[in-house]
């Protein structure tokens, strides 16, 4: 018990003990007045009243500012206004509450203490190498880095922090860094109790970095009393290569294209310091992963991701997120799903509680009609990152697709609650679900807002205006998506004419789309948009082209 609710509640038990003593004795004072009063003359409903009075009234005033307390500590919760608010983040629920037993931990982000205030990146970045760490301990399941550093600059409690994410322990520290000297405090939470099991505090040179992110890795693995596999291994020879590749890091967990060419940046300084650095490379495949199709072409963009890839995997063939990215250039450039499919297993078997292991191979297993196995990893990543919006808004858009409109509803809506504007994001997977339900109004405002946003239209609305039969404005904001916007997708502009019953120049679209190298193409043998295609001979073969087998692929959503 978090020891404010611990105090709370024996608060709580004064009050009774007070409310019981204050009943007796004021019963015995009521008697004694009852006695007194008819002396005076007084009628019997008034001193029945006063009575009454006496022996309700200061219990009544003692249970409501008792009441008002535990608001204060949390116990009883008031509506919050406050858009900093986490009520966002689900609490554990009976599919992903922590199971009896069960070790699991949440790592903050480390506090920048720097005499400047200018290593934010550097408390970030030790914060998600020790998380990655700690991630490939076998028995300890690890909350994902954009859950834990959702709360970053957030008023939320320890306790409420480890509720939301479903986890019994909780990291935080921080860090000083001036000049080649680093300062590091770590603090690990028991959160059923909200008292610290573990603590320490480290003062190193740089070059010392490494070794110290050993010592606390191995001492919250000896306090939980779990078994350390295997050995942490040192990411780079070089300090200055390792600055660099933690400020990249950062940078390529953001959503803009001047963000994502940033880290860019930063991993390949962080090479020319360290060529065999593995995770740089790592790094670069991911930040061209993030720019492809939504700011660079695909043609242009994977095959950076796999050059990247490959080079990673030939320092390192443990870099887990390497395999991901790997799988994804196989399944794009050479629709070569089994090649795929084996990167993303590998990956998995590396980090089975990473998020990008987890999240691509949902994905995957959904365009391919696997429906089982690409529900269990979609329910897998949705436990590890439960306040990510990019996996709740992914997860909406799955169960849309499996025609589970409960469990799309509930992902939508925490996507829109963690951010409404949706900005960098794209579209909300919750509008389409309202648009598949003929909530169009909702759908529409949806779009609307996040076009507000982000300056940039979108197709969901032209679509949603073509189920809506208003098929002017359906192309009226077709071409306002298309027209200047560069690179746009072939299948995302089939959408929009499957839609209008124009099937030929959807198909024309979705032939055009092959020939990007759409990294969507995959999703519409089970989007419910492209039903109407189905039977289309033309579809059938364009699916069969890209890898896909169309019977299983229209079996895994039928209803």
């Amino acid at each position: 018990m978090n020891p404010k609710k611990f105090f709370a509640e024996l608060k709580r038990r004064r009050v009774y003990s007070v409310a019981v003593a204050y009943l007796v004795g004021g019963w015995a004072l009521a008697q004694g007045i009852a006695q007194v009063l008819p002396v005076f003359d007084i009628p019997n409903w008034v001193v029945r009243l006063t009575v009454l009075l006496i022996v309700l009234g200061f219990p009544v005033a003692l249970a409501f500012s008792w009441f008002f307390d535990l608001t204060r500590y949390g116990i009883v919760r008031t509506p919050d206004l406050d858009t900093r608010s986490t009520d966002i983040v689900p609490s554990a629920t009976a599919s992903n509450r922590v199971e009896p037993g069960e070790k699991s931990i949440a790592v903050l982000p480390f506090n920048d203490l720097s005499p400047a205030k200018d290593h934010a990146y550097f408390g970030e970045g030790i914060a998600e190498e020790l998380l990655g760490a700690l991630a490939k301990v076998d028995g300890l399941r690890v909350a994902a880095r954009r859950s834990s550093f959702w709360f970053k600059d957030k008023e939320a409690e320890l306790g409420e922090i480890a509720s939301k994410l479903n986890v019994g322990h909780v990291l935080e520290g921080s860090v000083r860094r001036d000049g080649n000297r680093v300062r590091i405090t770590a603090e690990l939470i028991d959160a059923g109790d909200g008292f610290t099991i573990w603590s320490e505090t480290y003062e190193r040179e740089m070059h010392g970095i490494f070794t110290l992110q050993d010592e606390i890795t191995r001492s919250i693995v000896d306090t939980l009393k779990l078994k350390l596999a295997i050995s942490p291994s040192r990411p780079s020879r070089s300090t200055a290569a390792y600055d660099a590749y933690l400020e990249g890091l950062v940078y390529s967990d953001k959503n803009t294209e001047p963000e994502l060419r940033k880290s860019l940046e930063f991993f390949q300084r962080a090479l020319e310091q360290d060529p065999k650095f593995s995770r740089a490379w790592t790094g670069i495949a991911k930040a061209w992963l993030w720019l492809a199709d939504a700011f660079v072409p695909p043609l242009e963009a994977y095959p950076k991701v796999r050059d990247a890839a490959v080079q990673a995997l030939q320092l390192n063939d443990q870099e887990a997120e390497a395999h991901v990215y790997l799988a994804e250039s196989k399944r794009i450039l050479d629709w070569d799903l089994d090649g795929a499919e084996a990167e993303f297993n590998r990956a998995v078997e590396i980090e089975p509680n990473s998020t990008p292991s987890n999240y691509f191979i949902a994905a995957f297993y959904a365009a391919r009609g696997d429906r089982h196995q690409a529900l269990a990893y979609l329910q897998r990543t949705s436990k590890l990152d439960p306040a990510s919006l990019w996996v709740n808004n992914f997860a909406c858009e799955l169960y849309r697709y499996f025609g589970l409109y409960d469990e799309a509803m509930a992902a939508g809506q925490r996507a829109l609650q963690l951010d409404p504007t949706f900005a960098h994001y794209g579209e909300p997977s919750l509008a389409a679900l309202y648009r598949e339900m003929g909530r169009f109004d909702e759908a529409i405002a949806l779009y609307e807002k996040a076009r507000e946003f982000t300056g940039r239209p979108g197709f969901g609305l032209a679509i949603s205006y073509a189920r809506m039969n208003r098929r002017e404005e359906a192309l009226e904001n077709l071409n306002a998506a298309v027209a200047g916007w560069g690179y746009r997708p072939g299948d995302a502009i089939a959408h929009v004419y499957v839609t209008l019953g124009a099937h030929d120049d959807a198909i024309r679209e979705l032939e055009r789309a092959c020939e990007q190298r759409s990294s969507a193409l995959h999703i519409v043998g089970i989007a419910p948009e492209f039903v109407p295609l189905r039977s289309d001979k033309r579809f059938r073969s364009i699916l069969q082209r890209i890898g896909l087998e169309p019977e299983k692929v229209f079996a895994a959503t039928a209803s």
